[in-house]
């Protein structure tokens, strides 16, 4: 099944482009499944990065005595029963149990999330500047009841099945839950070998650990379902790295990552059951993500499995069109990279397009271009087919057929989320929804012959008056805006956009203003940016991290520092030819 066609409005999915099926109700009953705030605007984080409730009480200051455990995941599945950190298959089991690796030499933290560290783990801010700290966090010291677990699953890599994969440079550390109920799995990324790293080191070098840390949060602060980090701790290791695969081995330097999500299973933690024919475990696993992470579900309801199945179409639909509305590429849409839960994971060879175009591709590992922006929905798509082949041995005949009516609903669901935001994007109140997929169709068009820039475009479009954008000699500053004016078609669009916009009355043209800067960003990671912070901190400055980290935990809001680095100018000549690869 294809949802679009690769023409220039692969990124809209307009109606007349998508397959609709007969399913409409199927479509209806998911969407009420599990409810969505399409509201932008009304999201909390979007308005300060450190609005902490001063109601909360005083944070933990003593590390010896924060308390996580894996209790509930021992107690649930059984472990593999060989011991030891050698790269091996393995099978009947969820987990295997593996410690850390402590980094070598001194090691020094560089970035820490306040958010994180004091409004998820209850932790005050000042005790990262402990020994304490450094140890706990980088995997030289184990916290009181953690049993370091590393993760068991497969995978289709590029379309193709990899087998077993599993996490080859991370750790389970175990679960916290705060004083809010809120319960977060934490887990070192770059933290040594396990029995899943194949032939890697289990490393993670300084300029991938960047990436993650950085873009965790700031998509976070984007409104997008995510994993977060709490902090990121360098060494003076060395690990060899071949970066963009050609034979040229440098050193780099090792780093780790605390990152918090609340599960990290995944679609190829299924997979990899289900290949091996280990059905007990499956519905095992199935069984326990339902109950921990889906608790609308009845466990004793016999159709729980489709259920589940419904959740996991629709909240992934939702969850791409959000990527898209932003110009956000993954990279690498592997099933074993797409969570069960709907949140982003596995930063790797990401990108923020800049100059639109629907054939975008952020990993120069992708020579085949699967991944592309325009692609993704497609990629998605694919994705939740694998997902039914690893359910379909523990479904009913009648419930794989219902599965597959839930599955062509996908492309319907996602069409109308994506529509919803871009009209937001835009400010297209009411429900002219017809005139408005022109509209929005029209503006993508003329974006992509122009290579007009796609953060700042919807950016400009907010912040300049009607009368500016009536009449362009008035938008000197506005660069995005005025590669937008260059294409003949423009007058027809804005015209279309200015009368579309004076239909809906009721208030001003600065509300107007408003409310699409609290949803169109000012500040994304571009690869330029990550490129500039990553090239000052393999020479030890980390300033430029933390500039960035301040300006995208409040990336509406136009900020002096930023505004001097030019994050918010047309990008460098020397970043057309950056490359990102799977390498880290």
């Amino acid at each position: 099944m294809v949802i679009y066609s690769a023409s220039s409005y692969v990124l809209l999915g307009v109606a007349n482009l998508i397959i609709m099926s007969a399913c409409m109700d199927y479509c209806d009953t998911i969407e009420s499944c599990h409810g969505h705030d399409d509201t932008m605007s009304d999201r909390q984080h979007y308005i300060h990065a450190f609005n902490f409730n001063k109601s909360v009480e005083k944070h933990l200051h003593d590390l010896d005595h924060f308390k996580l455990s894996c209790k509930k995941l021992l107690e649930a599945f059984p472990l593999d029963q060989v011991d030891g950190i050698f790269v091996r298959s393995v099978k009947n089991c969820i987990f295997s149990e593996s410690d850390p690796t402590p980094l070598k030499g001194p090691l020094r933290l560089v970035a820490v999330s306040k958010e994180v560290i004091e409004g998820m783990l209850d932790l005050d801010v000042a005790v990262s500047q402990s020994e304490d700290f450094l140890q706990y966090f980088s995997g030289g010291k184990l916290f009181p009841g953690s049993s370091p677990l590393t993760h068991r699953y497969g995978g289709h890599q590029f379309g193709y099945w990899a087998g077993q994969l599993g996490d080859g440079r991370a750790h389970l550390l175990g679960e916290y839950t705060s004083r809010k109920g809120e319960r977060w799995e934490l887990q070192l990324k770059g933290s040594g070998k396990t029995p899943y790293s194949r032939s890697g080191d289990g490393r993670a070098v300084v300029r991938s650990s960047v990436r993650e840390f950085l873009c965790s949060e700031a998509m976070h602060f984007l409104g997008v379902p995510t994993s977060r980090a709490a902090s990121l701790i360098v060494s003076e290791e060395a690990v060899w790295r071949d970066q963009f695969y050609n034979g040229k081995v440098k050193k780099e330097r090792g780093a780790v990552v605390l990152r918090l999500a609340t599960s990290w299973f995944r679609i190829g933690s299924l997979e990899v059951l289900a290949k091996a024919e280990e059905l007990d475990l499956l519905r095992k696993l199935l069984d326990f993500v339902i109950q921990e992470h889906f608790p609308s579900i009845d466990s004793n309801d016999p159709g729980k499995y489709l259920i589940f199945y419904s959740r996991v179409v629709n909240e992934t639909a939702h969850l791409i069109a959000q990527w898209m509305s932003i110009g956000f590429a993954h990279g690498v849409c592997n099933t074993d990279n797409f969570s069960l839960l709907s949140i982003t994971i596995d930063y790797g060879p990401f990108g923020f397009m800049e100059a639109y175009n629907p054939n975008f591709v952020p990993n120069t590992s992708d020579e085949e271009e699967r991944y592309s922006i325009g692609a993704q929905a497609n990629v998605g798509l694919f994705n939740l087919e694998k997902l039914l082949e690893a359910l379909t041995p523990v479904l009913t005949i009648e419930q794989r057929q219902g599965a597959g009516l839930i599955l062509k609903g996908y492309p319907h669901i996602y069409q109308m989320r994506f529509h919803k935001l871009f009209k937001a994007k835009l400010d297209l109140l009411g429900e002219d929804e017809e005139e408005d997929e022109y509209l929005i169709a029209f503006l993508l068009k003329l974006m992509e012959d122009t290579g007009a820039d796609f953060t700042m475009t919807f950016r400009q479009l907010s912040e300049a008056s009607m009368q500016q954008l009536h009449n362009m000699s008035n938008l000197q500053v506005m660069w995005a805006l005025q590669n937008l004016a260059s294409h003949k078609m423009y007058p027809e669009w804005v015209s279309m956009y200015l009368h579309r916009l004076k239909r809906q009355g009721g208030d001003s043209d600065e509300d107007r203003q408003h409310r699409m800067k609290r949803i169109n960003p000012r500040y994304v990671l571009r690869n330029w940016m990550a490129e500039s912070a990553i090239r000052k901190a393999e020479g030890n400055d980390f300033s430029e991290v933390k500039l960035l980290q301040r300006t995208l935990a409040q990336p509406y809001l136009t900020q002096d520092a930023a505004e001097e680095a030019g994050y918010a100018a047309q990008p460098p000549w020397w970043a057309q030819g950056l490359n990102v690869s799977c390498s880290s």
